[in-house]
Protein backbone atom coordinates (compact mmCIF):
# COMPACT_ATOMS: atom_id res chain seq x y z
CA UNK A 1 0.00 0.00 0.00
CA UNK A 2 1.29 3.49 -1.35
CA UNK A 3 2.06 6.19 1.49
CA UNK A 4 -0.36 8.90 1.50
CA UNK A 5 1.17 12.08 0.19
CA UNK A 6 -0.86 15.29 0.67
CA UNK A 7 0.27 18.67 -1.41
CA UNK A 8 -0.66 21.71 0.42
CA UNK A 9 -1.14 25.14 -1.78
CA UNK A 10 -1.17 28.14 0.16
CA UNK A 11 -2.07 31.38 -1.71
CA UNK A 12 -0.30 33.72 0.83
CA UNK A 13 -1.96 37.11 -0.95
CA UNK A 14 -5.27 35.85 -2.21
CA UNK A 15 -7.34 38.76 -1.49
CA UNK A 16 -4.90 41.14 -3.22
CA UNK A 17 -4.44 39.01 -6.12
CA UNK A 18 -8.14 38.25 -6.69
CA UNK A 19 -8.85 42.18 -6.42
CA UNK A 20 -5.37 42.75 -8.99
CA UNK A 21 -6.68 40.33 -11.79
CA UNK A 22 -10.24 41.56 -11.02
CA UNK A 23 -9.19 45.35 -11.91
CA UNK A 24 -6.65 44.36 -14.61
CA UNK A 25 -4.13 46.05 -12.39
CA UNK A 26 -0.93 44.93 -12.41
CA UNK A 27 1.01 48.10 -10.72
CA UNK A 28 -0.82 47.10 -7.58
CA UNK A 29 2.28 46.83 -5.68
CA UNK A 30 3.28 49.99 -7.12
CA UNK A 31 1.48 52.00 -4.21
CA UNK A 32 0.19 50.77 -0.49
CA UNK A 33 -3.07 49.66 -1.11
CA UNK A 34 -5.61 48.42 1.79
CA UNK A 35 -8.69 45.95 1.50
CA UNK A 36 -10.64 46.74 3.90
CA UNK A 37 -14.05 45.64 5.39
CA UNK A 38 -16.46 47.70 7.49
CA UNK A 39 -17.16 46.80 11.18
CA UNK A 40 -19.27 48.54 13.98
CA UNK A 41 -15.65 50.41 15.07
CA UNK A 42 -14.96 51.53 11.82
CA UNK A 43 -12.82 50.26 8.43
CA UNK A 44 -10.68 47.14 9.42
CA UNK A 45 -7.88 46.21 6.87
CA UNK A 46 -8.54 42.17 5.54
CA UNK A 47 -5.11 42.43 3.64
CA UNK A 48 -2.35 44.86 2.23
CA UNK A 49 -0.44 44.51 -0.67
CA UNK A 50 3.29 44.33 -0.49
CA UNK A 51 4.08 48.21 -0.37
CA UNK A 52 0.90 48.80 2.32
CA UNK A 53 3.14 46.34 4.46
CA UNK A 54 6.40 47.99 4.08
CA UNK A 55 4.60 51.24 5.86
CA UNK A 56 3.96 49.41 8.98
CA UNK A 57 0.51 48.60 8.75
CA UNK A 58 -0.77 44.91 9.68
CA UNK A 59 -4.09 43.31 8.60
CA UNK A 60 -6.20 43.53 11.21
CA UNK A 61 -5.97 46.72 12.44
CA UNK A 62 -8.17 49.56 12.08
CA UNK A 63 -7.66 51.69 8.80
CA UNK A 64 -7.30 54.68 11.29
CA UNK A 65 -4.17 53.07 12.61
CA UNK A 66 -2.71 52.76 9.16
CA UNK A 67 -3.40 55.97 7.99
CA UNK A 68 -1.21 57.58 10.86
CA UNK A 69 1.24 55.68 9.59
CA UNK A 70 0.91 56.05 6.04
CA UNK A 71 -2.13 58.58 5.17
CA UNK A 72 -2.00 58.49 1.70
CA UNK A 73 -2.52 54.15 1.88
CA UNK A 74 -5.15 53.55 -1.35
CA UNK A 75 -8.18 51.23 -0.05
CA UNK A 76 -11.07 49.30 -2.05
CA UNK A 77 -13.75 47.13 -0.20
CA UNK A 78 -12.69 43.30 0.81
CA UNK A 79 -14.54 40.69 -0.83
CA UNK A 80 -14.88 37.84 1.36
CA UNK A 81 -17.67 36.03 -0.49
CA UNK A 82 -15.44 36.47 -4.06
CA UNK A 83 -12.54 35.30 -2.38
CA UNK A 84 -13.88 31.91 -0.91
CA UNK A 85 -15.65 31.16 -4.40
CA UNK A 86 -12.04 31.89 -6.06
CA UNK A 87 -10.82 29.16 -3.80
CA UNK A 88 -13.37 26.89 -4.36
CA UNK A 89 -12.51 27.32 -7.97
CA UNK A 90 -8.95 27.23 -7.46
CA UNK A 91 -10.00 23.26 -5.26
CA UNK A 92 -11.37 22.29 -8.29
CA UNK A 93 -8.34 23.28 -10.69
CA UNK A 94 -5.76 21.54 -8.62
CA UNK A 95 -7.61 18.39 -9.25
CA UNK A 96 -5.19 17.99 -11.92
CA UNK A 97 -2.50 16.58 -9.58
CA UNK A 98 -4.48 14.68 -7.70
CA UNK A 99 -7.79 12.26 -7.49
CA UNK A 100 -9.28 14.62 -4.95
CA UNK A 101 -8.53 18.41 -3.22
CA UNK A 102 -9.75 20.15 -0.62
CA UNK A 103 -10.63 23.48 1.14
CA UNK A 104 -8.06 24.48 3.46
CA UNK A 105 -10.00 28.21 4.66
CA UNK A 106 -9.27 31.19 4.21
CA UNK A 107 -6.98 30.72 1.30
CA UNK A 108 -5.67 27.47 1.05
CA UNK A 109 -5.88 23.99 -0.99
CA UNK A 110 -4.90 20.29 0.02
CA UNK A 111 -4.54 18.08 -2.73
CA UNK A 112 -3.62 14.42 -2.47
CA UNK A 113 -1.31 13.24 -4.54
CA UNK A 114 -1.02 10.08 -3.58
CA UNK A 115 0.46 7.52 -6.80
CA UNK A 116 0.35 10.57 -8.71
CA UNK A 117 3.71 12.00 -8.24
CA UNK A 118 5.81 9.79 -10.82
CA UNK A 119 2.92 11.09 -13.65
CA UNK A 120 5.04 14.60 -13.30
CA UNK A 121 8.36 13.03 -12.77
CA UNK A 122 8.37 12.73 -9.38
CA UNK A 123 7.22 15.20 -6.07
CA UNK A 124 10.18 17.87 -6.44
CA UNK A 125 8.62 18.12 -10.29
CA UNK A 126 5.17 17.91 -9.67
CA UNK A 127 5.69 21.31 -6.65
CA UNK A 128 7.36 22.73 -9.54
CA UNK A 129 4.80 22.32 -12.05
CA UNK A 130 1.66 23.67 -9.63
CA UNK A 131 3.84 26.62 -8.33
CA UNK A 132 4.38 27.64 -12.74
CA UNK A 133 0.60 27.29 -13.10
CA UNK A 134 -0.24 29.34 -10.30
CA UNK A 135 2.36 31.83 -11.24
CA UNK A 136 0.79 32.03 -14.69
CA UNK A 137 -2.66 32.47 -13.28
CA UNK A 138 -1.14 35.30 -11.11
CA UNK A 139 -0.61 34.20 -7.75
CA UNK A 140 1.85 34.09 -4.84
CA UNK A 141 1.98 30.15 -3.46
CA UNK A 142 3.52 28.25 -1.30
CA UNK A 143 3.83 24.47 -1.66
CA UNK A 144 4.92 21.20 -0.01
CA UNK A 145 4.55 17.66 0.52
CA UNK A 146 4.25 15.54 3.43
CA UNK A 147 2.18 12.42 5.02
CA UNK A 148 -0.64 14.05 6.32
CA UNK A 149 -2.38 17.47 5.99
CA UNK A 150 -1.01 19.17 9.09
CA UNK A 151 2.78 18.77 8.82
CA UNK A 152 2.02 19.72 4.83
CA UNK A 153 0.57 23.19 5.90
CA UNK A 154 2.80 23.78 8.79
CA UNK A 155 5.90 23.62 5.97
CA UNK A 156 3.79 25.59 3.47
CA UNK A 157 3.48 28.29 5.72
CA UNK A 158 6.22 28.29 7.97
CA UNK A 159 8.98 25.91 6.61
CA UNK A 160 11.55 26.12 3.80
CA UNK A 161 9.91 27.23 -0.06
CA UNK A 162 9.10 23.86 -1.63
CA UNK A 163 9.39 21.53 1.10
CA UNK A 164 8.79 17.77 1.07
CA UNK A 165 8.87 15.83 3.95
CA UNK A 166 9.70 12.17 3.25
CA UNK A 167 7.35 8.91 4.43
CA UNK A 168 10.65 7.73 5.88
CA UNK A 169 11.08 11.29 7.75
CA UNK A 170 10.06 11.80 11.62
CA UNK A 171 7.18 14.87 11.40
CA UNK A 172 8.39 15.47 15.25
CA UNK A 173 11.70 15.54 14.52
CA UNK A 174 12.04 17.53 11.25
CA UNK A 175 9.54 20.11 12.09
CA UNK A 176 11.14 20.50 15.85
CA UNK A 177 12.50 24.11 14.53
CA UNK A 178 8.89 25.53 13.45
CA UNK A 179 6.82 28.06 15.60
CA UNK A 180 3.69 26.61 17.49
CA UNK A 181 1.23 28.81 14.92
CA UNK A 182 2.42 25.78 12.49
CA UNK A 183 -0.20 23.98 14.18
CA UNK A 184 -2.94 25.72 13.49
CA UNK A 185 -4.39 27.07 16.49
CA UNK A 186 -6.14 30.06 16.78
CA UNK A 187 -4.94 33.46 18.20
CA UNK A 188 -5.52 32.54 21.90
CA UNK A 189 -4.06 29.48 22.25
CA UNK A 190 -0.88 30.24 20.61
CA UNK A 191 -0.56 33.81 22.53
CA UNK A 192 -0.87 30.84 26.29
CA UNK A 193 1.79 28.75 24.86
CA UNK A 194 4.18 31.34 24.30
CA UNK A 195 3.71 33.09 27.77
CA UNK A 196 4.31 29.40 28.82
CA UNK A 197 7.68 29.43 27.39
CA UNK A 198 6.66 26.90 24.41
CA UNK A 199 7.06 28.85 21.30
CA UNK A 200 8.59 25.81 19.30
CA UNK A 201 7.10 22.14 18.45
CA UNK A 202 10.09 21.10 20.34
CA UNK A 203 9.11 22.67 22.89
CA UNK A 204 6.45 21.17 23.34
CA UNK A 205 7.53 17.54 22.68
CA UNK A 206 9.83 18.36 26.25
CA UNK A 207 6.70 18.65 28.27
CA UNK A 208 5.05 15.83 29.57
CA UNK A 209 2.11 14.70 27.51
CA UNK A 210 -0.40 14.15 30.83
CA UNK A 211 0.66 18.14 31.66
CA UNK A 212 -0.90 19.43 28.52
CA UNK A 213 -3.71 17.51 29.00
CA UNK A 214 -4.22 18.69 32.44
CA UNK A 215 -3.99 22.42 30.79
CA UNK A 216 -6.15 22.01 27.66
CA UNK A 217 -8.51 18.86 28.84
CA UNK A 218 -11.47 21.47 28.41
CA UNK A 219 -10.52 22.38 24.74
CA UNK A 220 -12.64 20.17 22.57
CA UNK A 221 -11.88 21.90 19.28
CA UNK A 222 -8.83 21.16 17.41
CA UNK A 223 -7.80 25.01 17.09
CA UNK A 224 -7.74 25.35 21.03
CA UNK A 225 -5.69 22.14 21.68
CA UNK A 226 -2.29 21.43 20.65
CA UNK A 227 -1.96 18.06 21.81
CA UNK A 228 -5.17 17.08 19.15
CA UNK A 229 -3.03 19.36 16.57
CA UNK A 230 0.32 17.61 17.39
CA UNK A 231 -1.47 14.42 16.87
CA UNK A 232 -3.22 15.40 13.51
CA UNK A 233 0.59 16.17 12.11
CA UNK A 234 2.62 13.29 13.26
CA UNK A 235 -0.35 11.10 11.90
CA UNK A 236 -1.54 9.87 15.48
CA UNK A 237 -5.22 10.80 14.53
CA UNK A 238 -6.89 11.24 11.39
CA UNK A 239 -7.92 14.29 10.31
CA UNK A 240 -11.05 14.94 8.60
CA UNK A 241 -11.03 16.58 5.35
CA UNK A 242 -14.14 17.39 3.20
CA UNK A 243 -13.37 16.99 -0.65
CA UNK A 244 -14.18 19.26 -3.51
CA UNK A 245 -16.68 18.21 -5.85
CA UNK A 246 -17.18 19.88 -9.55
CA UNK A 247 -20.83 20.78 -10.19
CA UNK A 248 -21.32 21.24 -14.08
CA UNK A 249 -24.36 23.63 -14.06
CA UNK A 250 -26.26 22.68 -17.36
CA UNK A 251 -26.39 26.36 -19.67
CA UNK A 252 -27.93 27.51 -23.22
CA UNK A 253 -27.67 30.47 -24.57
CA UNK A 254 -28.73 32.57 -27.15
CA UNK A 255 -26.20 34.84 -29.35
CA UNK A 256 -28.94 37.34 -31.19
CA UNK A 257 -27.38 39.05 -34.97
CA UNK A 258 -28.60 42.44 -33.98
CA UNK A 259 -29.69 43.72 -30.33
CA UNK A 260 -33.22 43.64 -29.57
CA UNK A 261 -35.46 46.02 -26.96
CA UNK A 262 -38.85 44.81 -27.36
CA UNK A 263 -40.76 42.81 -25.10
CA UNK A 264 -42.38 40.60 -27.43
CA UNK A 265 -38.86 39.62 -28.79
CA UNK A 266 -37.87 38.77 -24.89
CA UNK A 267 -40.05 36.54 -24.79
CA UNK A 268 -39.57 34.44 -27.58
CA UNK A 269 -35.59 34.77 -26.64
CA UNK A 270 -37.11 33.41 -23.51
CA UNK A 271 -39.03 30.46 -24.87
CA UNK A 272 -36.16 29.67 -26.69
CA UNK A 273 -33.76 29.03 -24.11
CA UNK A 274 -36.39 27.16 -21.63
CA UNK A 275 -37.12 24.99 -24.75
CA UNK A 276 -33.09 24.39 -24.95
CA UNK A 277 -32.90 24.29 -21.45
CA UNK A 278 -35.93 21.04 -20.96
CA UNK A 279 -33.80 18.82 -23.96
CA UNK A 280 -30.94 19.46 -22.14
CA UNK A 281 -32.50 18.68 -19.08
CA UNK A 282 -34.13 15.66 -20.36
CA UNK A 283 -30.73 14.01 -21.93
CA UNK A 284 -29.70 13.89 -17.84
CA UNK A 285 -32.90 12.88 -16.54
CA UNK A 286 -32.57 15.81 -14.36
CA UNK A 287 -35.29 18.92 -13.50
CA UNK A 288 -34.29 22.23 -12.24
CA UNK A 289 -34.97 24.07 -9.01
CA UNK A 290 -33.12 27.13 -9.44
CA UNK A 291 -32.28 28.76 -12.68
CA UNK A 292 -30.33 32.29 -13.53
CA UNK A 293 -31.30 34.32 -16.62
CA UNK A 294 -28.64 37.21 -17.94
CA UNK A 295 -28.87 39.66 -20.27
CA UNK A 296 -25.97 41.36 -21.55
CA UNK A 297 -26.62 44.68 -23.06
CA UNK A 298 -24.82 46.48 -25.55
CA UNK A 299 -23.45 48.86 -23.13
CA UNK A 300 -21.75 46.49 -21.65
CA UNK A 301 -24.13 45.89 -18.03
CA UNK A 302 -25.72 42.37 -17.13
CA UNK A 303 -29.49 42.50 -16.21
CA UNK A 304 -29.44 38.76 -14.26
CA UNK A 305 -33.06 37.34 -13.07
CA UNK A 306 -33.18 34.48 -10.21
CA UNK A 307 -36.48 31.89 -10.72
CA UNK A 308 -36.46 28.88 -8.03
CA UNK A 309 -38.97 26.68 -7.90
CA UNK A 310 -40.68 24.47 -5.43
CA UNK A 311 -40.04 20.60 -7.23
CA UNK A 312 -37.83 19.48 -10.02
CA UNK A 313 -39.56 20.73 -13.65
CA UNK A 314 -37.96 20.84 -16.62
CA UNK A 315 -41.59 22.23 -18.40
CA UNK A 316 -40.71 24.93 -20.75
CA UNK A 317 -43.95 26.27 -21.01
CA UNK A 318 -44.31 26.47 -16.95
CA UNK A 319 -40.64 27.89 -16.57
CA UNK A 320 -40.60 30.37 -19.50
CA UNK A 321 -44.24 32.11 -17.86
CA UNK A 322 -42.44 32.27 -14.37
CA UNK A 323 -39.50 34.36 -16.10
CA UNK A 324 -41.52 36.09 -18.30
CA UNK A 325 -42.98 37.92 -14.62
CA UNK A 326 -39.12 38.55 -13.88
CA UNK A 327 -39.05 41.05 -16.83
CA UNK A 328 -41.75 43.43 -15.99
CA UNK A 329 -39.22 45.94 -15.07
CA UNK A 330 -35.87 45.41 -16.82
CA UNK A 331 -33.53 47.61 -19.00
CA UNK A 332 -32.82 47.02 -22.27
CA UNK A 333 -30.89 50.22 -22.43
CA UNK A 334 -29.70 50.19 -25.86
CA UNK A 335 -30.63 46.88 -26.74
CA UNK A 336 -29.67 42.85 -25.88
CA UNK A 337 -27.34 40.98 -27.67
CA UNK A 338 -26.93 38.36 -25.60
CA UNK A 339 -29.15 35.82 -23.67
CA UNK A 340 -27.88 32.62 -21.27
CA UNK A 341 -30.02 30.61 -18.85
CA UNK A 342 -27.94 28.35 -16.01
CA UNK A 343 -30.01 25.48 -14.21
CA UNK A 344 -27.59 26.44 -10.74
CA UNK A 345 -30.07 23.45 -8.98
CA UNK A 346 -30.55 20.30 -10.38
CA UNK A 347 -31.87 17.54 -9.05
CA UNK A 348 -32.83 13.96 -10.19
CA UNK A 349 -36.20 13.41 -12.51
CA UNK A 350 -36.98 10.33 -14.06
CA UNK A 351 -38.53 10.42 -17.39
CA UNK A 352 -42.32 9.55 -17.53
CA UNK A 353 -44.72 8.62 -19.54
CA UNK A 354 -48.37 9.20 -19.78
CA UNK A 355 -51.79 9.65 -21.08
CA UNK A 356 -51.24 12.95 -23.17
CA UNK A 357 -55.15 13.95 -22.60
CA UNK A 358 -54.55 13.99 -19.06
CA UNK A 359 -51.24 16.14 -19.41
CA UNK A 360 -52.96 18.32 -21.48
CA UNK A 361 -56.21 18.65 -18.74
CA UNK A 362 -53.91 18.51 -15.44
CA UNK A 363 -51.34 21.42 -16.82
CA UNK A 364 -51.40 23.88 -14.84
CA UNK A 365 -53.01 22.53 -11.57
CA UNK A 366 -50.80 20.99 -10.25
CA UNK A 367 -49.49 21.92 -6.26
CA UNK A 368 -45.95 22.37 -7.38
CA UNK A 369 -47.39 24.27 -10.42
CA UNK A 370 -49.61 26.62 -7.85
CA UNK A 371 -46.56 27.38 -5.74
CA UNK A 372 -44.40 28.60 -8.05
CA UNK A 373 -47.20 31.05 -9.51
CA UNK A 374 -48.01 32.51 -5.67
CA UNK A 375 -44.22 32.72 -5.04
CA UNK A 376 -43.65 34.71 -8.12
CA UNK A 377 -46.07 36.92 -7.42
CA UNK A 378 -46.01 36.99 -3.61
CA UNK A 379 -42.19 36.53 -2.95
CA UNK A 380 -39.98 33.52 -2.39
CA UNK A 381 -40.80 34.39 1.90
CA UNK A 382 -44.57 34.50 1.62
CA UNK A 383 -45.11 31.11 0.91
CA UNK A 384 -44.54 28.70 3.93
CA UNK A 385 -46.78 25.74 5.54
CA UNK A 386 -46.27 24.78 9.48
CA UNK A 387 -44.82 21.70 9.98
CA UNK A 388 -45.28 19.56 13.74
CA UNK A 389 -41.33 19.65 15.85
CA UNK A 390 -40.51 17.63 18.38
CA UNK A 391 -41.02 20.22 21.36
CA UNK A 392 -42.98 19.96 24.77
CA UNK A 393 -43.08 23.70 24.91
CA UNK A 394 -46.14 25.23 22.75
CA UNK A 395 -44.67 28.35 20.88
CA UNK A 396 -41.78 25.16 19.93
CA UNK A 397 -44.31 23.05 18.63
CA UNK A 398 -44.47 23.88 15.27
CA UNK A 399 -42.10 25.79 12.22
CA UNK A 400 -42.50 27.21 8.97
CA UNK A 401 -40.96 25.28 6.21
CA UNK A 402 -40.84 25.83 2.31
CA UNK A 403 -44.48 23.94 0.65
CA UNK A 404 -42.92 20.69 -1.13
CA UNK A 405 -40.08 20.43 1.01
CA UNK A 406 -40.08 17.27 3.11
CA UNK A 407 -40.75 17.32 6.79
CA UNK A 408 -37.39 15.96 8.46
CA UNK A 409 -38.99 15.32 12.00
CA UNK A 410 -42.42 14.23 13.33
CA UNK A 411 -44.19 14.76 16.98
CA UNK A 412 -46.12 11.38 16.66
CA UNK A 413 -44.77 10.20 19.47
CA UNK A 414 -45.47 12.85 22.07
CA UNK A 415 -49.25 12.37 23.14
CA UNK A 416 -50.24 15.98 24.44
CA UNK A 417 -53.50 17.41 26.28
CA UNK A 418 -55.73 19.37 24.29
CA UNK A 419 -54.64 21.75 22.63
CA UNK A 420 -56.12 25.68 21.88
CA UNK A 421 -57.59 26.51 19.04
CA UNK A 422 -55.57 30.04 18.58
CA UNK A 423 -52.17 30.26 20.30
CA UNK A 424 -51.24 34.18 20.89
CA UNK A 425 -47.93 34.81 18.62
CA UNK A 426 -46.41 35.79 22.47
CA UNK A 427 -48.02 34.62 25.54
CA UNK A 428 -48.91 37.80 27.63
CA UNK A 429 -48.50 38.22 31.29
CA UNK A 430 -51.79 38.62 33.21
CA UNK A 431 -52.42 39.49 37.24
CA UNK A 432 -54.12 36.66 38.99
CA UNK A 433 -55.97 35.95 42.33
CA UNK A 434 -55.82 32.46 43.84
CA UNK A 435 -56.39 31.54 47.12
CA UNK A 436 -52.67 30.46 47.96
CA UNK A 437 -49.23 30.59 46.69
CA UNK A 438 -49.87 26.77 44.87
CA UNK A 439 -53.47 26.94 44.60
CA UNK A 440 -56.17 27.27 41.31
CA UNK A 441 -56.52 30.51 40.35
CA UNK A 442 -59.99 32.31 41.45
CA UNK A 443 -59.87 36.06 38.99
CA UNK A 444 -57.14 36.82 36.54
CA UNK A 445 -56.91 40.94 34.92
CA UNK A 446 -56.62 40.34 30.84
CA UNK A 447 -55.81 43.39 28.99
CA UNK A 448 -57.73 45.64 31.43
CA UNK A 449 -60.80 43.54 31.96
CA UNK A 450 -61.66 41.14 35.03
CA UNK A 451 -62.74 37.98 34.21
CA UNK A 452 -64.40 35.88 37.23
CA UNK A 453 -63.37 32.17 36.54
CA UNK A 454 -66.25 29.48 36.79
CA UNK A 455 -64.19 26.58 35.90
CA UNK A 456 -60.70 25.38 36.59
CA UNK A 457 -58.83 22.20 34.86
CA UNK A 458 -55.56 21.88 35.22
CA UNK A 459 -52.42 21.96 36.19
CA UNK A 460 -50.56 20.28 32.92
CA UNK A 461 -46.55 20.45 33.65
CA UNK A 462 -44.33 20.89 31.49
CA UNK A 463 -40.38 21.28 32.50
CA UNK A 464 -37.70 23.46 30.73
CA UNK A 465 -36.04 22.18 27.89
CA UNK A 466 -32.95 21.62 29.93
CA UNK A 467 -30.47 21.07 27.12
CA UNK A 468 -31.45 24.54 25.40
CA UNK A 469 -32.58 26.52 28.36
CA UNK A 470 -30.81 28.21 30.73
CA UNK A 471 -30.76 26.43 34.40
CA UNK A 472 -32.63 29.70 35.65
CA UNK A 473 -35.69 28.82 33.62
CA UNK A 474 -38.71 27.90 35.43
CA UNK A 475 -41.30 25.14 34.84
CA UNK A 476 -44.67 25.65 33.48
CA UNK A 477 -48.07 24.67 35.07
CA UNK A 478 -51.28 25.26 32.52
CA UNK A 479 -54.63 25.56 33.31
CA UNK A 480 -57.57 25.35 31.31
CA UNK A 481 -60.02 27.95 32.67
CA UNK A 482 -63.88 29.13 31.53
CA UNK A 483 -65.16 32.73 32.83
CA UNK A 484 -68.57 33.82 33.83
CA UNK A 485 -69.63 34.59 30.67
CA UNK A 486 -68.05 30.97 28.94
CA UNK A 487 -65.39 32.39 27.17
CA UNK A 488 -62.54 29.74 27.86
CA UNK A 489 -58.57 30.45 28.37
CA UNK A 490 -55.24 28.79 28.70
CA UNK A 491 -52.90 30.45 31.32
CA UNK A 492 -49.74 29.05 32.83
CA UNK A 493 -47.88 29.79 36.11
CA UNK A 494 -44.25 30.30 35.04
CA UNK A 495 -42.38 28.96 38.09
CA UNK A 496 -43.20 27.69 41.93
CA UNK A 497 -43.02 29.57 45.27
CA UNK A 498 -39.41 29.24 46.89
CA UNK A 499 -38.07 27.08 43.90
CA UNK A 500 -34.65 28.91 43.95
CA UNK A 501 -34.88 30.16 40.33
CA UNK A 502 -36.83 33.57 41.13
CA UNK A 503 -39.27 35.59 42.76
CA UNK A 504 -43.06 35.61 43.15
CA UNK A 505 -44.36 33.06 39.91
CA UNK A 506 -45.53 34.82 37.22
CA UNK A 507 -48.85 34.04 34.89
CA UNK A 508 -49.31 34.54 31.29
CA UNK A 509 -51.99 33.35 28.85
CA UNK A 510 -51.02 32.11 25.99
CA UNK A 511 -53.95 30.72 24.28
CA UNK A 512 -58.07 31.01 23.10
CA UNK A 513 -60.15 27.96 23.79
CA UNK A 514 -62.76 26.90 21.53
Amino acid sequence: MLPRRILSIWCRDLAIDHWRLGDGNEQADATPLALITETAHGPRIAALNRAGLETGAQPGTMLADARALCPGIATAPSDHAGDLALIENLAVWAQRWGPWSAIDPPDGVIVDVTGAAHLFGGERALIGDAAMRFARRGFATRLAIASTAGAAWALAHHGPEAAILEPDDDPAERLAVLPVAALRLDAATVLLLRRLGLKRLGDLHGVARKNLTRRFRHHSTPAANPLIRMDQLIGRVPEPLLPVIAHDAPMVERRLMEPIRHRELLDRVIADLCADMARLLEGRAQGARRLELGFWRVDGEVVVRSLELAAASRDPAHIAGLLGRKLDDIDAGLGIELARLRSAWIEPLALSQRDFEEGAEARGTSLATCIDRLTARLGAQAVRRPVPQASHLPERAQRWQLPLEPVRGQQDEFEFHARPVKLLDRAEPIGVVYLSPDGLPRRFRWRGEVHEIARVEGPERIAPEWWRERSTTRLRDYYRIEDEQGRRYWIYRSGLPDDGRGGVPAWFLQGLCG
